[in-house]
């Protein structure tokens, strides 16, 4: 084994990639939803004026959940691929290996949370509350 063959423990960033897509799909469309329906209209037309980026988002809500869910798939598939990978035999490394693990698979269920509650209130409250 040469020093390019070393074993790394997995990496957390596929996580919080997918964490900040499915907060995308938050903003994009629960959020406004939210603000609408507690009668805070006016706090959501400020939210507009301020970051019109939000209309984009609103527009394009097929391709930012796209993006997001094949994120989360990508994500989801990278983690269990590296569950069954070796971490570092040094006890304090192993340690910080298994915790890098937990963390990233609590941050890939948040992150699944999300994308679900995004999803309901942009493709289906709609048609169930009205």
């Amino acid at each position: 084994m040469t020093d390019t063959d070393e074993i790394r423990p997995p990496s957390t960033l596929p996580a919080f990639l997918s964490l900040f897509t499915s907060t995308g799909t938050l903003i994009c469309c629960a959020l406004p939803a939210l603000l609408v329906s507690l009668g805070a209209g006016a706090v959501m037309a400020g939210l507009i004026e301020a970051v019109p980026q939000l209309v984009w988002l609103g527009k394009n809500k097929a391709l930012v959940f796209g993006v997001a869910g094949l994120l989360l798939l990508v994500s989801g598939a990278w983690q269990w691929r590296a569950r069954s990978l070796p971490c570092p035999a040094d006890k304090a490394q192993a340690v910080a290996c298994a915790r890098a693990r937990q963390v990233s698979w609590i941050v890939w269920g948040l992150s699944v949370a999300l994308y679900a509650i995004g999803f309901f209130f942009a493709f289906l409250a709609a048609s169930i509350f009205y």
